[in-house]
């Protein structure tokens, strides 16, 4: 009986043993495999955190690139203006026109000697293309005048009269043949187109195509009546009532008495 009751509690203690101990050993080995999880998951977050921090850092160096090029390229915008306006200004029509200008010009020396001293020199300069370009465009505008009177040869003359639809006196012809060629305002009357402060007087000698001539026929003021040279010593004018625009030499006995001189409105500081 006694051998009996050893055994059953030999079993009872084995029983209460692997009774309590089995589930701290569960416990232990859930234990050590959470463990063995949350290892293995850091691992597995550590290099995609690497790689994120890795893609912020490409982020952040290409921003930086991005900035930089930026920066340059506004320098480089805020350079160029500067450049072209320095090559506008170069090439601006006001520097054109100085080197024109100083092409133009043909640089001489004059000299002057007096006995037992050096000669005296000075620099002059003439202009030469210029005063050419000055030349062109006058002509053009005295042949533009010359064609426009040429027409009007034998409209009778009309008192009053600027218009070819009416006729014209002589000072109407003049008005209708400069009105759109010169800056100036062209006066109405023969008298005021002789006091003209715009236009130059000119000698009889020096005469030259487009030149107006004036006349005084009745002995009322400085001149009464005009005409406008044409070349060869004649001059277009539509003379008086029942008479036509005509070509008159200025030679003739009468137009010889009663000339009383010339002025020169076609200039190139007045044509337009």
């Amino acid at each position: 009986m006694a051998r009996i009751n050893k055994f059953s509690i030999t079993l009872c203690a084995l029983l209460f043993s692997t009774l309590s101990f089995t589930p701290l050993a569960n416990a232990s080995e859930q234990a050590r495999s959470s463990v063995a999880h949350k290892t293995h998951l850091a691992k597995a977050t550590e290099p995609k955190k690497k790689s994120a921090t890795s893609k912020t850092t490409k982020k952040e160096s290409s921003s930086k690139k991005s900035t930089i090029k930026k920066s340059t390229a506004k320098k480089a915008l805020a350079k160029t203006p500067q450049t072209a306006s320095s090559k506008k200004s170069k090439n601006s029509p006001r520097n054109a026109n100085r080197a024109a200008q100083t092409a133009s010009r043909v640089v001489t020396e004059k000299c002057t000697t007096r006995k037992g001293h050096k000669a005296h020199c000075v620099k002059t300069s003439k202009p030469t293309t210029l005063a050419a370009a000055h030349k062109v465009r006058v002509q053009k505008a005295q042949s533009t005048a010359l064609n426009k009177l040429m027409g009007q040869i034998g409209k009778p003359y009309r008192w009053g009269g600027s218009s070819p639809r009416t006729g014209f006196d002589c000072s109407g012809l003049v008005y209708y043949a400069y009105k759109d060629l010169v800056k100036f305002r062209i006066p109405r009357t023969a008298n005021e187109m002789y006091h003209l402060r715009d236009a130059s007087p000119v000698t009889r000698s020096e005469l030259e195509n487009g030149d107006l001539v004036f006349f005084r026929t009745q002995g009322r003021g400085t001149a009464d009546h005009v005409g406008v040279y044409v070349g060869n010593g004649k001059f277009i004018q539509s003379p008086r009532s029942g008479q036509d625009i005509q070509i008159t030499s200025l030679s003739e006995d009468y137009w010889q008495r009663h000339y009383v001189g010339a002025r020169r409105v076609m200039k190139a500081n007045t044509i337009r």
